[in-house]
């Protein structure tokens, strides 16, 4: 584990809300709504309840610093989470390399959105208990973000 400081500039929220989007390219979400009751239902489904959650959008750079700083590696990533969670409250900030995103959508051959909501409820995950540094818990992980953008796509 690791310590940072959930006020850290890099995730400043503008208001207090349960799900809080920050940009910091120029990216942001068409949908914020229909994200917001997904992933809602998606902590609700692991029988947890939300507390907070800020998801702040960075460009590759960005966020490659972040993962330096932060977790001591050094290499792009296309998200990474930083789990404040208290039992069953579910808080924490989740940062996201658009850029990552884009590439992976497109050596996935996914679309952006689809890639975008992986990469999201995956971060998620991470704040629910979710690990995924063995091969076991990479199976149990990917299993899961399946199952929920299957969520997704009923809210919408």
């Amino acid at each position: 584990m690791f310590n940072y400081n959930l006020q850290d500039p890099i995730f400043a929220k503008k208001h207090s809300m349960p799900i809080e989007y920050v940009y910091n390219t120029g990216f942001s979400l068409k949908n914020e709504n229909t994200v917001t009751s997904w992933i809602k239902k998606v902590i609700v489904s692991e029988k947890h309840t939300l507390g907070e959650l800020v998801f702040a959008f960075f460009n590759d750079e960005d966020l490659r610093q972040i993962n330096i700083k932060h977790l001591k590696q050094d290499y792009y990533t296309d998200v990474v989470s930083f789990d404040a969670s208290e039992g069953a409250r579910v808080n924490g900030n989740i940062a996201v390399s658009v850029d990552r995103v884009k590439e992976n959508a497109k050596t996935y051959s996914s679309s952006f959105d689809k890639e975008l909501y992986r990469v999201m409820v995956h971060g998620v995950l991470h704040c629910l208990g979710y690990r995924d540094g063995t091969k076991q818990e990479k199976a149990r992980i990917r299993k899961a973000e399946n199952l929920k953008l299957k969520m997704f796509h009923e809210e919408q």
